[in-house]
């Protein structure tokens, strides 16, 4: 039975010695075209989550296995894709596979493509409401389907003494089996984020009106 990541605690390091673990990262990115005062909160951001990872692997152990949504390969194709993806989580992983292939493919293919599909759908708009609700159920559905997915392969691939690196975007619903205990790497500068995105909103909401 697995539990919601909403309802796991943040347990203490040194009450853990042994089992599954996985250190989750929420996943941010930044465009081309991102503000500066947001590019100085973002790099601010994934330089605290690599200091906060290397302190938890000195009183854990160190990483074994990397997980990250949207790659659809292992081992060195994956870290290909993930270059050219998100750089940033790219540079923290890296520097733990060398010589090894510890990236491991979470995601299928072809869920991921239809979640996406869909979200470009949902993101262009519509005109009719009948066909907004049918999209959004199909939406719904295959990210469901992901999320279940994703769930099962991690729990078939982190082995008993396994410590893994999750990155994966913030309010995903996937589930983990009980008996991997998960630690959350939550940098500071996630709340800095979250404050400039709430007042940037805030801030446009007042202009249109």
């Amino acid at each position: 039975m697995s539990e919601e990541l909403g309802k796991i605690e943040k347990p203490e390091v040194s009450s853990f010695t042994a089992g599954r673990k996985i250190l989750q990262v929420p996943l941010i990115y930044a465009g081309k075209d991102a503000p500066p005062e947001y590019l100085e909160l973002f790099d601010k951001y994934w330089q605290q989550a690599g200091e906060m990872i290397a302190k938890l692997e000195n009183s854990l152990g160190s990483v074994t296995v990397i997980y990250h949504e949207t790659v659809s390969d292992n081992g060195q194709e994956g870290m290909k894709m993930l270059e050219v993806l998100s750089p940033k989580s790219y540079g923290i992983i890296a520097n733990r596979c060398k010589g090894e292939d510890r990236l491991k493919c979470i995601e299928d293919r072809d869920l991921l493509e239809e979640v996406m599909d869909w979200e470009r759908c949902i993101i262009t708009g519509f005109l009719s409401e009948k066909v907004a609700k049918q999209v959004y159920q199909f939406y719904n559905e295959a990210l469901h389907k992901r999320y279940e997915y994703i769930g099962k392969a991690i729990d078939e691939t982190l082995k008993a003494g396994d410590i893994a690196l999750l990155f994966m975007r913030e309010g995903h619903l996937v589930q983990f089996p009980k008996d991997i205990d998960v630690f959350s790497v939550a940098p500071p500068a996630l709340d800095e984020i979250h404050r400039w995105a709430r007042d940037r909103a805030a801030k446009k909401e007042k202009e249109q009106e």
